[in-house]
């Protein structure tokens, strides 16, 4: 199904998404995730589920493999840092390139097979890479212990003087950990640098999705999905394609990896793992695979859940219910306890299950629904005071 758009509500998309994200510190702080470790994830992750929506949202193949390229754009910026300089643009070029050849590598291997055996391929290269990773490319990648910067790293095109401590990631000298704090409303915001910087790749990342999807390219993968046989019969090859639309994806995913380099300068081969790999999947569905909005909307509820569920304790819970009689308020802890601190997991089960079972194409569906209610009811309410006129 093709979406119906224009350029006027494309552009006002992106301005909204715009605002949405660099007003981020302020929208968020109400819900507890104001604070600069939890918007960087909202942004990179945000960046990983929207490449993954260009190969799955337009093409239907499913990668169950991604998670090696989000860790291959680590190690290249780690190795960037370490050899290179600490500033984080040519860590997260050097990233997103690295990851562009191995996908490519990868994709003209896995792209041999369509439907399940597509994804059993990409599950099992990237269970290689992740053995690899972490116990035959030791030298490389530092095995369980993880890469991570030194003192006696050469790092060439960064100048000799150290205070003796490990260097921090910086922006053209600006430190990617350096916050700025401001009081509102009686909230503190946090402005992070990192942040930002994250935010202004994210909304580039939407951009490119956005032309990407408008594209005759984007047409043409989408026919891909519709009919690929009939596609194959008209005698066009499709596979320059595909394989095009698999290394933009993992491109995405190495811009996330470096991304996870820049604001905490450690790579481990537990992020090529299949675990990381089946959560751009969930992100991708819960928000809605195929559209534009819905795999940032995915990222943020699932690591929302992740970072701000999982802190529930019994304390926290027991001020929620503090104003019902003491029995009870015992009673609703205890059972909420279940779903909150280690158990967010079942929480964020529920919340999958029930948006899958009610709403197919994810959480943009129901935006869809609600839309196309509110304009009928629109409708409805123009055509009965258009009959209550009365007749000139």
């Amino acid at each position: 199904m093709i979406e119906k758009t224009s350029p006027r509500a494309d552009r006002i998309l992106l301005l909204a998404f715009v605002a949405a994200v660099l007003l981020g510190p302020i929208l968020l702080a109400p819900f507890g995730a104001g604070y600069p470790d939890l918007l960087q994830k909202f942004a990179i992750f945000g960046i990983f589920a929207i490449g993954f929506n260009i190969l799955f949202g337009l093409t239907g193949y499913l990668s169950f493999g991604h998670a090696a390229f989000l860790g291959v754009g680590s190690y290249a910026a780690v190795w960037s840092f370490k050899l290179l300089s600490m500033n984080v643009v040519p860590a997260v070029i050097f990233a997103v390139i690295v990851a562009g050849l191995f996908s490519a590598v990868i994709g003209y291997i896995s792209l041999r097979r369509s439907g399940i055996y597509f994804s059993i391929l990409t599950l099992a290269f990237a269970q290689m890479s992740y053995n690899l990773a972490y116990s035959v490319l030791t030298p490389i990648t530092n095995g369980e212990t993880g890469l991570q910067i030194t003192l006696g790293d050469p790092r060439v095109l960064d100048s000799v003087a150290n205070d003796g401590g490990l260097p921090v990631t910086n922006l053209f000298g600006l430190a990617m950990n350096q916050t700025w704090e401001t009081a509102l409303l009686g909230m503190t915001l946090h402005f992070n640098t990192g942040f930002y910087f994250c935010a202004l790749l994210l909304i580039a990342a939407f951009y490119i999705s956005m032309r990407i999807f408008r594209s005759p390219f984007g047409m043409m993968l989408r026919a891909v999905k519709s009919n690929q046989n009939r596609m194959s019969y008209t005698g066009l090859n499709i596979r320059p394609y595909m394989l095009s639309a698999f290394m933009i994806s993992g491109m995405y995913a190495g811009l996330a990896g470096g991304l996870l380099a820049a604001t905490d300068p450690l790579a481990g081969a537990e992020r090529m793992q299949w675990t990381a790999s089946g959560e751009v999947v969930l992100m991708t569905i819960l928000g809605g695979a195929g559209t534009l909005i819905g795999p940032v909307l995915g990222a943020g509820i699932i690591k929302y859940a992740e970072n701000v569920f999982s802190s529930f304790n019994d304390q926290i819970l027991a001020g929620f219910f503090d104003f019902l009689p003491d029995s009870l308020a015992s009673a609703l802890v205890w059972a909420a306890s279940a779903f909150v601190g280690d158990g967010w997991q079942l929480t964020l089960g529920i919340i999958f299950m029930v948006i899958v079972t009610f709403l197919p194409g994810g959480l943009m569906e129901g935006v869809n629904r609600i839309r196309k209610w509110h304009e009928q009811r629109q409708r409805g309410n123009d055509l009965s005071s258009c009959s209550a006129k009365p007749a000139e």
